[in-house]
C-alpha cells in the first residue's frame, strides 16, 4: 500500500480498480469530558488521536480486504479523507487503486 502512483522497482501487470473503505464513529463521553479539560490547560486530546487511530486502521482494514478480494496484490494512489457526519460523528474514508504487481 503507498500514496504514490507506482512502486519503484515493480510493474502494475493488472489494475482491478478503484477500493475504499470507511467507518464512523462517535465520540465518547468519557474522552469528550477530557478533551474539555483539555481545551482549559491546553495539549494533545489523546482521546481523539486513539480514536481517529482506530478508525484510520479499520478503515483501511476494510479497504485491503476489499483488494485482497478482487486478487490484487497492491494499492496504489492512496488518498484519506475525513468529514463530519452528525454532531459527535465523523467519517474516516479510504481509497485508492487495487492493482496487481510483479
Amino acid at each position: 500500500m503507498t500514496n504514490i502512483e507506482t512502486i519503484p522497482g515493480k510493474s502494475i501487470i493488472t489494475c482491478h480498480g478503484v477500493v475504499s473503505g470507511s467507518t464512523v464513529r462517535a465520540k465518547h463521553v468519557g474522552r469528550d469530558i477530557m478533551a474539555g479539560l483539555k481545551n482549559i490547560v491546553g495539549g494533545e486530546l489523546k482521546g481523539y488521536t486513539e480514536l481517529l487511530n482506530e478508525s484510520r486502521d479499520s478503515a483501511i482494514e476494510r479497504m485491503q480486504a476489499q483488494a485482497t478480494q478482487m486478487g490484487a496484490n497492491a494499492i496504489v494512489n492512496v488518498r484519506f479523507s475525513t468529514s463530519s457526519v452528525a454532531a459527535g460523528a465523523a467519517e474516516i474514508y479510504v481509497y485508492g487503486t487495487a492493482v496487481t504487481v510483479g
